[in-house]
């Protein structure tokens, strides 16, 4: 059984509170853009110019699908899996954290001339909008919300545990 599922937009720190989150509770860690990737084979960037966003959404869905189905450690989402009304209905009765991030903090770890596909030409502009679109979904899915702003992630990790009764 999935031990924690974690949500949030680019630069709440999935992954990298989700690696601690697993070393902490004696698991393994999953991320599904990672999983999409090695399917895919080539980068998260890449699907989206070559084959379309959409095409990575069924890829995404899929992932996340067979994720939760296989996978019995932690595991993290890409930021906009949880937009799927199928995800949503896969997450439901599960461990599922939400990593809230603030925008300054969420632009400073993610950079803006990163590769993240959903943020080219304004990437400030366009950070805040898929956050404030997303926001009210995380929160909907949400067994537990995290603020992760100037923490660090070792701290997040043991909020997590003691959060979720581990």
């Amino acid at each position: 059984m999935i031990k924690a599922v974690l949500i949030g937009p680019p630069g709440s720190g999935k992954t990298t509170v989700g690696r601690l989150l697993a070393e902490r509770l004696g698991v393994t860690f999953r991320d599904t853009d990672a999983d999409v990737e090695a399917v895919a084979g080539k980068p998260v960037s890449d699907i989206f110019i070559e084959d379309g966003e959409e095409h990575f959404r069924e890829l995404e869905l899929e992932a996340v699908r067979r994720a939760l189905d296989e996978h019995d450690g932690v595991l993290s989402l890409g930021g906009g899996a949880v937009l799927r009304e199928e995800t949503q209905a896969m997450l439901d009765g599960r461990p599922v954290v939400y990593l809230q991030v603030g925008l300054a903090d969420a632009v400073q770890r993610v950079g803006l001339g990163s590769a993240r596909p959903l943020l080219v030409l304004n990437p400030r502009s366009r950070l805040k909008k898929l956050m404030e679109e997303r926001r009210p979904v995380y929160e909907r899915l949400a067994v537990l919300t995290v603020a992760t702003d100037k923490r660090e992630p070792a701290e997040l990790a043991d909020e997590i545990v003691e959060g979720l009764g581990r």
